[in-house]
């Protein structure tokens, strides 16, 4: 089965993002919906519902009538929920290779990692490539924490996915650096296919590992920002924070 296409307004969503996470869209500004639909080249209704999606996760909030303003992005705030993103995904995959895969799981997961390497193996990505790798990514980590069977996890991933940048969907990407992109998101999906393996063998202790270490690639990326804050420059003056 494939992954299906991100809903309408996925990429205006990923775009949004990185806009107020850079601070080229400041904390306290309204985000009107005619002007930003024009500047990105959509129409109004995937601006409309990337900010219904964005004030989900903490990154807008809503002005009633007058539409969204951008919520201000704390550093700490992100890297504590990426932290326990990956202490939640780590405990699945652990489970998941403790237990083993069930034959279509693992039927489901080889069939999402030859998804990534059918999106990589022309050495660059288009800007519907990023839709692509979107839905393969998110379909990954969401397989994985089903498949657990652990509700508890699911639920807290659920709540912390409340936090800016903190689940595996929210990805801030650079539509005008895509080679910087195929790299980036080749090295998350280079991550994918070791966890499966580590999990395929039964081998816990480095699946839990590599997943957290998955996470916190993102917080990596994080304390850029945190260098370009001390610098007296705007939060998100690196090109991105990732959460793949």
């Amino acid at each position: 089965m494939e992954t299906p296409r991100m809903k309408p307004g996925q990429r205006v969503l990923m775009a949004l993002r990185k806009m107020i996470a850079s601070g080229e869209i400041k904390s306290g500004e309204r985000i009107a919906e005619i002007p930003t639909a024009a500047a990105l080249g959509v129409s109004r209704m995937p601006v409309r519902t990337a900010l219904r999606s964005l004030e989900q996760e903490g990154l807008v909030v809503r002005l009633g009538a007058r539409g969204y303003a951008a919520r201000g992005v704390s550093i700490g705030q992100i890297r504590d929920a990426i932290e326990v993103r990956g202490v939640l995904e780590g405990f699945a995959v652990r489970r998941l290779a403790e237990q083993g895969l069930a034959p279509e799981t693992h039927d489901r997961l080889s069939k999402l990692i030859k998804e990534g390497e059918d999106l990589f193996a022309k050495g660059q990505l288009t800007s519907e490539d990023l839709d692509r790798y979107a839905s393969y990514n998110l379909a990954f980590h969401d397989t994985l924490v089903a498949a657990a069977g652990n509700a508890a996890v699911e639920t807290a991933l659920a709540r912390n996915n409340f936090e800016p940048f903190a689940g595996a969907g929210a990805l801030a990407l650079d539509l005008t650096d895509l080679a910087a992109e195929y790299d980036h998101l080749l090295a998350a999906h280079r991550q994918h296919k070791a966890v499966l393996d580590a999990i395929t063998r039964g081998d816990f202790l480095a699946a839990e590992q590599i997943m957290r270490d998955h996470a916190l690639a993102a917080v990596r990326n994080a304390k850029v920002f945190e260098a370009a804050m001390a610098a007296g420059s705007p939060i998100g003056a690196a090109p991105t924070i990732r959460a793949d």
